[in-house]
């Protein structure tokens, strides 16, 4: 009869059932709440007094702060910062700006027990009662020291690769003997150096997003040849060439052009390097050699008809070991 009593109490408005069963759920809630915040040790997780004043302390504190709770209980949370940071007062910063926003999160170095520093990612939350009273701040903690050292690592590469770069920029734009320039996927050109404006005569504002074909006849353009270029450097990595090229002033010159396909480090094509030597004196001083060999080749030529033709002379011509190796008309 007892059981009948209390759920006809309960059910008749008695507060005192509901109000003890709603204490019972809020004890067990309360208390996992407390064993799923003690057992993170991801998180340093604990609560601060109005004052900054440590009152409670997880699993994770004691990880990543080396303090054991009863080390640390009851210590101002200042003890984390450095001095730098205590001297302009920033852990009491930290408490207005929560108080005033409801929460304050910042990323910096925080202290360990040791001495050593780590570098923290930290939310701080004002905690309120049920009525509306204000208890404190809870202060989650998490160790970002890898991530900070991987951003360190990735930002010193960054700055290499970029004074790399700038020093190869550098050299490439004081190259004078050399067109050393860039086209993109397509053939246009993206780059101009010193020695591409002495080579060609462009000014960089004159043929930046230009198709390259300008440096080409019309002949080899009608056929197709510097896209045949383009074609084998993007399909062998390289292509190589001796051949006229025109200038500005649509002189010719004879040039070395050496094209090499440029990929990105996820192996797409941004682009092609070209680099043009020009070769007008040497090939001046082939065509010079040629001529004379063929001068010289026509006047042994009439030399030796000359001789086989003299018949009042015997003449002839012996080895370094004294075997006839000529003989004329006369002999």
């Amino acid at each position: 009869m007892s059981k009948v009593t209390d759920i006809d109490t309960f059910s008749s408005g008695s507060t005192t059932g509901l109000e003890n069963h709603n204490t019972d759920e809020n004890r067990i809630t309360d208390a996992r709440y407390r064993l799923l915040v003690e057992g993170v040790t991801d998180y340093a997780i604990f609560m601060l007094d109005p004052t900054g004043h440590i009152v409670t302390w997880n699993a994770g504190a004691k990880r990543i702060k080396q303090y054991d709770a009863s080390e640390i209980i009851g210590k101002h949370f200042s003890v984390f910062y450095t001095s730098e940071a205590n001297a302009r007062e920033f852990p009491l910063f930290e408490l207005k700006e929560a108080k005033a926003k409801g929460k304050f999160e910042d990323e910096g170095w925080r202290v360990r027990r040791d001495g050593s520093v780590f570098w923290a990612n930290v939310i701080i939350t004002t905690i309120y009662n049920k009525k509306g009273e204000f208890i404190g701040f809870s202060k989650v903690t998490r160790d970002l020291s890898e991530r900070k050292k991987a951003e360190d690592d990735l930002y010193k590469a960054y700055e290499e690769l970029k004074d790399s770069e700038e020093r190869y920029r550098l050299l490439v734009e004081g190259v004078t003997d050399y067109a050393i320039f860039m086209l993109d996927p397509a053939g246009h050109v993206a780059t101009w150096n010193a020695g591409a404006r002495r080579i060609k005569q462009y000014e960089a504002s004159e043929i930046i997003g230009k198709y390259f074909a300008k440096f080409y006849s019309r002949d080899l353009v009608l056929k197709g040849f510097p896209e045949y270029e383009l074609s084998v450097a993007r399909t062998t990595g390289r292509f190589e060439d001796e051949g006229w090229r025109y200038r500005k002033d649509g002189t010719a010159f004879w040039a070395n052009v050496v094209i090499t396909a440029i990929y990105n480090s996820r192996q797409e094509l941004i682009g092609f390097s070209k680099i043009t030597r020009d070769l007008s004196e040497k090939k001046q001083l082939e065509e010079q050699l040629f001529r004379i060999n063929e001068e010289l080749k026509e006047s042994e030529e009439k030399t030796r008809m000359l001789i086989e033709s003299v018949k009042d002379y015997a003449i002839i011509m012996l080895n370094p070991d004294g075997l006839i190796v000529s003989w004329n008309a006369g002999a």
